[in-house]
C-alpha cells in the first residue's frame, strides 16, 4: 500500500511541476512580446493597464522575485533530480545466487569446479 501511495505522490509531483513550469514559461514568454524592444513610453503605458502582466511590467522586482528566481530554481531543482535518479538506476546491483536461473547456476558450478582443478594442480 504505502508503494502505491509513493507512486501517487510522485506522478502528482511531477504533474505540479510540469503545470507550474509551463505557467511561469507563458508568463516570461508574453512579458518578453510586451516589454522587449519597445519603447520606455509604450512600457509605462502598457504598466497603467489592469491584468497581470501590465502590473509586472510596472512592477519588475515583484517579476524577478515571483516568477524568474522560482523558475530558475524549479529547473535547478529538475536538473539534480534527474542526476540522481540516473545515478539511482544506473547503479549495479549485486547479483545473488537466487536471482540466477537454472542454467546459469549450473554453468556456475562448472566454472566453479574448473577454477578449483586449476588451483589444485
Amino acid at each position: 500500500m504505502v508503494m502505491k501511495s509513493k507512486k501517487i505522490l510522485w506522478i502528482c509531483l511531477g504533474v505540479l511541476d510540469v503545470g507550474i513550469v509551463g505557467f511561469l514559461f507563458v508568463v516570461h514568454i508574453l512579458m518578453l512580446a510586451n516589454v522587449v524592444g519597445k519603447d520606455p513610453g509604450y512600457i509605462q503605458e502598457f504598466a497603467k493597464g489592469d491584468g497581470l502582466l501590465p502590473y509586472l511590467a510596472g512592477h519588475l522586482s515583484v517579476y524577478g522575485f515571483a516568477f524568474v528566481i522560482p523558475l530558475f530554481v524549479i529547473l535547478a531543482a529538475n536538473i539534480v533530480g534527474l542526476v540522481l535518479y540516473m545515478k539511482k538506476s544506473l547503479k549495479k546491483s549485486a547479483v545473488t545466487v537466487n536471482d540466477l536461473s537454472d542454467a546459469e547456476k549450473e554453468a556456475l558450478k562448472k566454472e566453479l569446479l574448473k577454477d578449483l582443478e586449476n588451483d589444485n594442480k
